[in-house]
């Protein structure tokens, strides 16, 4: 069993969870919590730490017969865990790599590509409530700029509740230039925007679209919104002017999957 908090593996694990660089050297990420490491595919899992208290449910024990994991105490746990509550159980896991021809290549079956597209998304919160909604809504993927937040912050791995693991996603170095891609494999880019002409639910979302979201407090850079090719708007009530990032996003996401089970009847 690890005890000291000083042990080289829990440093590591400390490391990969508070630093961003430490991640990308490493294409590695840590995942806390049952619910999403019971998600977990044993082939994408680098090490897993457990308690001896969690160890010693029989539950938990039937589902670690898939791992090797390695105990360690409750105080290495609390050192390593981001959560002020551990539940006992951490995961080191791989990063999955995608490429802009996965996100733009057609989805499985007869289901049009619906990709989101997000400008400097900075909130870890909003990203992770983004991938979360995305995959109830059945986006096919996301594409980011790098200044949006880190897709492995600890916040936005907590807030996907598992969805990390199924929504293919890129950052690309040039977002103007992921679009255009979009565009020439026949992606028709809306972009929620003040200035839109028609509201959200007035357009058709039933072919290959992609909607681009922008930063909390600036929205779209005019380069960006440029190259949509319509804007659209969420008409609000009261003196309400605009919805938080993830909300407006949300909103158009399952404006897509209601049109699209409509198509569908």
């Amino acid at each position: 069993m690890i005890n000291s908090t000083s042990n080289k593996q829990v440093k590591r694990v400390v490391s990969l969870r508070s630093k961003a660089k430490a991640r990308r050297e490493e294409g590695m990420y840590v995942v806390e919590g049952l619910r999403m490491c019971r998600e977990l595919n044993p082939e994408d899992v680098d090490a897993l730490y457990v308690t001896e208290n969690f160890a010693g449910n029989r539950d938990n024990r039937k589902w670690m017969e898939r791992f090797r994991p390695e105990t360690v105490s409750d105080a290495a746990m609390n050192v390593m865990a981001d959560t002020r509550t551990p539940q006992g159980v951490l995961a080191v896991v791989r990063q999955k790599r995608y490429t802009m021809d996965d996100i733009v290549r057609p989805a499985s079956g007869v289901r049009p590509l619906a990709i989101m597209v997000l400008e400097t998304i900075q909130d870890p919160g909003n990203l992770g409530t983004i991938i979360r909604a995305g995959e109830g809504a059945g986006i096919t993927g996301i594409v980011m700029n790098h200044a949006t937040a880190d897709l492995y912050n600890p916040k936005v791995i907590r807030s996907t509740m598992g969805s990390i693991y199924r929504m293919p996603f890129v950052y690309a170095d040039d977002l103007q230039d992921a679009c255009l891609l979009m565009k020439n494999k026949g992606v028709r880019l809306f972009a929620a925007h003040l200035k839109g002409m028609n509201n959200y639910d007035q357009e058709d979302y039933t072919d290959n679209v992609g909607f681009l979201i922008g930063n909390e407090a600036n929205g779209l850079t005019e380069e960006t919104a440029s190259l949509a090719d319509c804007l659209v708007k969420i008409p609000m009530e009261g003196k309400v002017e605009s919805l938080n990032a993830a909300v407006a996003a949300s909103v158009l996401m399952f404006e897509t999957a209601r049109q699209r089970r409509s198509c569908r009847q």
